[in-house]
């Protein structure tokens, strides 16, 4: 509970590098996440270049502020787990519920990632607002895969206070709606 009560989406970090062994047991946190069928869809691509995080930062709707995380984890689904023969182009609006299925899968991995990060003393911030048109080509992702989120890492150079959450009894139900 302690990582749960004390993530918060950071979005600006140190100029300090990260230690391989921190960032392996990040990526081991979401390898070991639980899958529909056990189909495992994810892929992690770890971005360090400065060019390639600013092309990264730009696609993600000009967040510049990106750019000072020493790396970006970008978390990429696949639907050829569940869709081997498929010859598809996925974007915002595919309709396949294979990828829905992959991108819910991909999205435990990120949390596991993100829950990671807080116990080895890193800070997260997990970003979306792009289009995969605008990101795929930047790391050469072919139009099969789905680019789920762009995560920024790294050592905070901020401390957010915590954000208000609805209290249980607003988000819980038994048995119906």
């Amino acid at each position: 509970m302690e990582q749960i009560e004390n993530r918060r989406s950071i979005r600006k970090y140190q100029n300090t590098k990260i230690e391989n062994e921190k960032l392996t047991a990040i990526l081991e946190s979401a390898r070991l996440a639980p899958s529909g069928s056990n189909t495992q869809p994810w892929t992690f691509i770890i971005v360090t270049s400065d060019e390639t995080k600013r092309q990264l930062a730009a696609a993600d709707h000009q967040q510049a502020w990106m750019n000072t995380a020493p790396v970006f984890i970008v978390c990429v689904t696949d639907i050829r787990c569940r869709m081997p023969n498929a010859s598809l182009s996925l974007d915002e609006n595919s309709s396949e519920f294979d990828l829905k299925q992959c991108i819910r899968d991909t999205s435990i991995a990120i949390s596991h990632l993100l829950l990671e990060a807080q116990q080895q003393g890193l800070g997260t911030c997990w970003t979306g607002w792009f289009e995969q048109k605008d990101v795929r080509p930047v790391l050469g992702i072919p139009k099969d895969k789905y680019v789920c989120g762009i995560i920024t890492l790294g050592y905070a150079d901020e401390a957010p206070s915590p954000r208000p959450r609805k209290a249980l009894r607003e988000i819980v139900r038994y048995e119906k709606w």
